[in-house]
């Protein structure tokens, strides 16, 4: 079985995360740079299936600078067997759209029989990403599971519900994404990094995919305008003077909160 695991490099989410307000693009010039932790999640589980089932091949998948080798070979220091790294100028910038579509290329190009994804992105947290994959690739697909049973036939899960647990399945070949309900990623030890500089990393750009980012060819997402987000307003202070009660009902009406 081969499995695909999107990894993703965002800002540390430790550190302070701004907007360049000329371009409304993360500005990774800012602070340190890491790979998510729900995609190293994602990680896990491909992992921890390989590690019961011997021929297991699994791959992390990134779209990102030509400058992320070093969160490219995280993902293999952890234990990914190979990594495909998708770098191309033109992609800068590059919404979810045709982040979906040049992800879907290289996935189809090499055919596995599973993606795995987080749900959810600690930069852009679009969440949609699973599912725009399973589109343009025709695979079934299963989101936000908190647990995953993986088989040669098909997958397993649960996906979380406000009433319960709600039991997915699906056959193969299939695309989920997974919550922080799944345990932590495993560590990369002094072997694994070293191991790592040796594993295969094939780069790839736009054109050897055949996906093109003229927005001429196909409409993509338009930025009008970006802000820097305005201070936090002090709240509205209530001195008790016999009228408090009157005062804070007064003010849930007035904000229509009651």
């Amino acid at each position: 079985m081969k499995i695909f695991v999107l990894v993703k490099e965002v800002p540390d989410t430790y550190g302070d995360r701004k907007l360049d307000l000329e371009t409304g693009l993360a500005d990774r010039g800012a602070g340190d740079v890491v790979l998510d932790e729900i995609t190293e999640r994602a990680l896990e589980v491909a992992l921890s299936h390989a590690d019961k089932n011997e021929g297991t091949e699994v791959v992390a998948l990134a779209m990102a600078p030509g400058g992320s080798t070093a969160s490219v070979r995280r993902a293999l220091a952890i234990g990914a067997g190979s990594a495909v790294h998708i770098a191309d100028e033109q992609l800068a910038g590059a919404d979810l759209g045709l982040t979906a579509e040049t992800l879907a290329a290289a996935i189809r190009r090499a055919e596995p029989d599973l993606v795995i994804t987080g749900n959810l992105s600690t930069d852009g947290s679009g969440g949609v990403m699973a599912a725009m994959l399973a589109e343009h690739l025709g695979w079934a697909q299963a989101t936000a599971l908190t647990s995953v049973e993986i088989t040669p036939e098909g997958i397993a899960g649960t996906r979380g519900a406000d009433a319960g647990a709600q039991p997915i399945s699906a056959s193969l070949p299939a695309v989920i994404s997974i919550t922080e309900a799944l345990p932590d990623a495993r560590f990369p030890n002094f072997k694994g990094i070293m191991a790592a500089k040796k594993k295969p990393l094939e780069v790839l750009t736009l054109d050897d995919l055949g996906v093109s980012a003229d927005p001429a060819a196909a409409p993509r997402t338009i930025m009008t305008a970006v802000a820097e987000k305005p201070p936090r307003a002090a709240g509205v202070k209530i001195v008790d003077e016999g009228d408090a009660a009157e005062k804070l009902v007064e003010y849930l009406v007035q904000n229509r909160l009651v």
